[in-house]
């Protein structure tokens, strides 16, 4: 898989171009602009939106300023509908996107008709198919646990990217040899209905090489970029890609001054890393945008499929694209990497670990792809969230209550809510208030991440 890492002392290796294979759009949407989406994300995705990055999205995603500013308060409120529904449709929900050059129709799939009225009744679309969400992702770590069998590797290797797309209601292997995929399918014991194989000369490798999107250096030995600026206690620090150090490598900053160290690292499986800074760097709610401009880091809600996404890179700088699957596999060399998200939006070498933002919500850091930004490619972004709560870090944000700021009451927690700084909620009988504006995951209660909630 090509590597976005940029080796020491070493030229920027050309990248495989590739095609962009269109995914399947399954019938019927509706607009995003949801008639209970309420809260923050919509408002908050404009007036948070540099003009800087209004002006790339243009460039990139060919819209207007208003456009691109329709878009964003769309997609900001699709990602908080989805996350709602998802959690109300239970074992039947089977995923959701939006369309439309404005993201103004978000539809919403289900293998049951009678959740057609409560999906209309959130504004969405409904789609009725065959298999659930859960079906597919789990035919898709199968298909990983097949991959990473020493027997299995050269087969993976020429099928390396599975992902599951909800728009066709299949799990995608993409193969340099459609033989391998089928025998990658038969390995791991799925039913190959659920499969549909597309042949690519593709093979993605890791994005080798404290304002996400800066460059770092480890130790002497190669260059990748800052994923995001966030803290853990008092100890500040930033998220980036695990191929691109070890626990214990040590890093200096985009100036060659001593940073900091890797405190830990998983790669493959997860490509997630964190690095601690001495006390000569602080970490900032910012992201590197377009002409070096700050972009605001104000939290981070996940974007749905079909949303506009921009990237923050040493080398390439600034692009934006949108997003084409979440819970994507890659088998790298170096074994398979799970759960990343797959997109249009172009890297090179020493884009490693740098920033996907959607707005002024974080979305992740760069791991691996094909192709580069002069004919294009597909890049695959490992998400913050589960990076963030693998290590109990805090995203470093624009956005947080105030001393003694009271919030409004939230009633219950639920994954899947989008919750604003300030919030209060209550779980097993005990009130919480938010410290940073995201969007509730399984497994956040509020005792389990004191980094997003403070007991009252």
């Amino acid at each position: 898989m090509p590597r976005f890492h940029r080796p020491a002392a070493s030229a920027c290796a050309a990248l495989v171009a590739i095609a962009a294979l269109a995914a399947a759009g399954l019938p019927g949407t509706a607009s995003a602009r949801t008639p209970d989406a309420a809260g923050p994300p919509g408002p908050a995705a404009v007036a948070d939106a540099s003009p800087a990055l209004l002006t790339a999205m243009g460039r990139d995603l060919g819209l207007t300023r208003a456009q691109a500013r329709d878009r964003l308060v769309n997609e900001a409120e699709a990602g908080a509908t989805a996350g709602r529904l998802r959690l109300a449709l239970g074992d039947a929900y089977a995923g959701a996107w939006v369309r439309g050059a404005e993201s103004a129709r978000l539809t919403v799939a289900t293998t049951d008709p009678a959740d057609i009225p409560a999906i209309e009744a959130h504004g969405a679309r409904a789609a009725v198919v065959t298999h659930t969400l859960a079906a597919l992702e789990a035919a898709s770590t199968a298909v990983d646990r097949a991959a990473s069998r020493t027997a299995a590797r050269t087969t993976a290797v020429d099928a390396p990217v599975r992902y599951v797309d909800v728009r066709t209601n299949t799990l995608v292997v993409q193969a340099v040899r459609p033989a391998a995929a089928h025998d990658l399918v038969a390995a791991a014991g799925i039913d190959p209905a659920l499969v549909r194989v597309e042949t690519s000369a593709d093979r993605p490798r890791p994005l080798y090489d404290i304002r996400g999107g800066d460059a770092y250096y480890m130790n002497g030995s190669g260059r990748c970029s800052v994923g995001f600026a966030v803290t853990k206690g008092t100890q500040q620090g930033f998220a980036t890609a695990g191929h691109c150090g070890r626990p214990g490598t040590t890093t200096s900053g985009y100036n060659q001054v001593a940073q900091g160290s890797f405190q830990a690292s998983t790669f493959p499986g997860r490509d997630t890393a964190w690095v601690a800074t001495n006390t000569n760097w602080t970490s900032t709610p910012y992201v590197k945008g377009q002409g070096a401009a700050n972009v605001q880091v104000a939290g981070s809600t996940q974007s749905p499929v079909g949303a506009s996404v921009c990237r923050s890179g040493s080398t390439t700088g600034w692009h934006c694209g949108v997003i084409q699957q979440h819970n994507t596999s890659v088998t790298y060399p170096e074994g398979t990497i799970s759960g990343v998200t797959r997109t249009t939006v172009c890297a090179e070498p020493g884009d490693s670990g740098g920033s996907y933002i959607s707005g002024s919500q974080a979305q992740g850091v760069t791991s691996g792809g094909s192709g580069n930004c002069s004919s294009g490619g597909t890049t695959f972004y490992q998400p913050i969230n589960p990076l963030l709560q693998a290590y109990a870090l805090t995203l470093k944000t624009t956005t947080g209550p105030g001393p003694g700021e009271p919030g409004e009451p939230g009633g219950t927690w639920a994954a899947g809510t989008v919750y604003a700084a300030g919030a209060q909620v209550t779980y097993g009988g005990v009130t919480y208030r938010c410290l940073q504006a995201h969007q509730a995951q399984p497994g956040w209660q509020p005792p389990n991440v004191p980094a997003l909630w403070q007991q009252v």
